[in-house]
């Protein structure tokens, strides 16, 4: 009851309609009776009894019963198609929208494929539900009350005799959906497992081709296309167990028609016209017989998926805002991070930091890969929640902070760089839609990206594919350097904004950037020292501490871990091997 609960507070919006239909159900269930009741009396009336003045108002009337009958469908129909497809709009807006309020620590434990199957395959399983099978039930079950009600006025013991198998049918029915409940669960695990096969596959083609895997690739997804016809096949041992059951006792009925309506109508207990009525009432009479086992798998499913989306929509986000949060009219830029520590599924990812960045400075973070340079910017952001002591803007705990008017005052360009499938100047304006071009062309000359973006066919109008296919590693970089630019707020992040850019290149956009850096509290990560070298003050991480920090003089001047690193990439190291011996030592002192 909790799933037709749960999508009752959308469906009940559309109350008239859902009414409407029901009507034009009965109508449809009543003019069902027309056809074979009419061909029973003109098989009476007109072929036995010679009444041959009666056969063209019967006719008209049939045809009159015939055409109502598919108006009445026609409209029920388009008011379903209608009503469901407006259901499913509402119910997939609310799902996105839930989806966006989501935490990263959500997308990190939950797979791609699991979202997509829920947002498309799952809701349109409960949408056929209410579209399709929940209608076919209503209609079912007036036209059978109809016809049993029709029945049992012309001749009530034959009526019953047919009825005398319908205990049996609906016995090895309900045996047949109890044995294939618990199968319902592995076979939708199954298909999420399926959808996530594929959905990574496309998302990493180029790893796959770059590392000659297609033959694994295809192996795993038949691995799993195998394990989808091995859960469905589960089902297919237990129907094919009683499905020719329910479906002989379901042929039972002709046999009862023929044998005992044909001795009923030699003894004058059923006319030729009415024998004819019951033959063709009869098929409405098992459609509920014959449904059944349509119908349980239908409902298995419906609650199966109904349960994913309600588990979904119910997912609360852990990084809320607090309930008296307040709103920065202007932010200056102050960043204080207290005895800050922060652990990731029980391993600590930082431990202790203290930093206090003044508006306006300039800070560069190093470090070896997995010293938490991106969580500890991260945190600034609240995409995840500190787990000990606190971070400050501008003097005030960032959870005091409502969480969309901090990150509008933060810009930053991430290290997994993303392009969405838009125009170049769709994705440079993505944070600021109604930019002038102007400032759009400004950001792009910055980030050394104007003149590349110039040389396209189309230029700024070019379409990049999805993840920003069609543009060289470097070349998405600076578009996206470009819209983090164009925010223009007070705080800026780079994230290894240089990775895949040349060194020639690197130099250009430090330079064009020294503009953009006054009055902007700015955080520089990178594995690289001549991208920070000119910071304010730059921190060393390693293993989740700061183990030095200091301006670039001062570091070169302590000869540790930073002096080290500068000696290696600057070549001016006699011996690599014993470069990085001596850095071990200083990191293990």
């Amino acid at each position: 009851m909790r799933v037709f609960k749960f999508f009752w507070q959308y469906l009940k919006k559309y109350r008239f309609a859902l009414v409407s239909i029901l009507i034009f159900m009965l109508v449809n269930a009543l003019l069902g009776l027309v056809t074979p009741y009419i061909s029973g009396l003109i098989v009476d009336e007109v072929i036995v009894n010679r009444e041959t003045g009666l056969f063209l108002k019967l006719l008209l009337l049939l045809v009159g019963g015939v055409l109502l009958k598919s108006t009445a469908r026609y409209f029920s129909l388009m008011l379903i198609e209608k009503t469901s497809q407006d259901f499913l709009l509402d119910v997939r807006c609310e799902m996105y929208s839930r989806m966006q309020k989501m935490d990263f620590s959500y997308f990190d434990r939950t797979k791609t494929g699991n979202i997509m199957t829920r947002i498309s395959g799952d809701l349109q399983v409960v949408r056929d539900f209410f579209a399709a099978s929940a209608t076919v039930v209503f209609e079912s079950t007036f036209s059978f009350i109809f016809v049993l009600v029709l029945m049992i006025r012309m001749n009530f013991p034959f009526t019953m005799l047919l009825l005398m198998v319908t205990p049996f049918i609906g016995y090895f029915t309900f045996v047949m959906t109890n044995k294939t409940r618990p199968l319902h669960h592995d076979l939708h695990e199954q298909i999420i497992r399926l959808n996530s096969v594929v959905q990574e596959n496309i998302s990493g083609n180029r790893v796959v081709k770059a590392f000659c895997n297609e033959n694994f690739e295809i192996q795993k997804f038949t691995a799993e296309n195998q394990g989808y016809k091995n859960e469905y096949m589960k089902h297919v041992d237990i129907w094919k167990k009683y499905l020719p059951i329910i479906n002989f006792l379901g042929g039972m009925m002709t046999v009862i028609i023929i044998l005992v309506g044909g001795m009923f109508v030699m003894r004058g207990r059923l006319s030729y016209g009415q024998l004819v009525i019951f033959t063709s009432l009869s098929g409405t009479l098992s459609v509920p017989l014959n449904i059944a086992n349509w119908l349980s798998d239908q409902v298995q499913r419906f609650f199966m998926s109904g349960e994913k989306i309600i588990e979904m929509m119910l997912v609360e986000p852990r990084i809320k805002d607090a309930e008296d949060c307040m709103v920065l009219e202007k932010c200056r830029g102050e960043v204080e991070f207290r005895n800050v520590s922060f652990s990731y599924n029980g391993e600590k990812v930082l431990k202790n930091i203290n930093m206090h960045v003044k508006p306006g400075q300039t800070v560069g973070l190093i470090g070896p890969t997995g010293s938490g340079k991106t969580t500890l910017v991260s945190l600034i952001c609240r995409f995840y929640d500190c787990t000990g002591g606190e971070i400050l803007v501008d003097g005030i705990n960032i959870k005091d902070i409502q969480k969309k008017n901090l990150r509008r005052n933060i810009a930053i360009a991430m290290q997994d760089t993303f392009l969405f499938s838009d125009t170049i100047e769709g994705n440079i304006a993505y944070g600021v839609p109604d930019a002038p071009m102007e400032s759009i062309y400004k950001s792009a000359r910055v980030t050394s990206a104007h003149n590349f973006i110039l040389e396209l066919e189309d230029g700024y109008d070019t379409i990049v594919g999805e993840r920003g296919v069609g543009l060289s590693g470097g070349q998405r970089q600076r578009v996206s350097l470009a819209r983090a630019l164009l925010k223009d707020a007070p705080i800026i992040i780079f994230d290894d904004i240089t990775s895949s850019v040349d060194v020639e290149t690197e130099q250009e956009i430090q330079e064009s950037l020294k503009s953009i850096y006054s009055g902007k509290t700015t955080f520089i990560i990178s594995h690289r020292i001549s991208s920070v070298r000119n910071a304010d003050v730059i921190f060393v991480l390693d293993e989740g501490q700061i183990i030095e920090q200091g301006t670039h003089r001062e570091l070169m001047e302590k000869r540790g871990y930073y002096y080290s690193v500068f000696m290696i990439q600057s070549g001016k190291s006699r011996d690599l091997d014993e470069n990085r011996k001596e850095i071990a030592a200083i990191k293990s002192s």
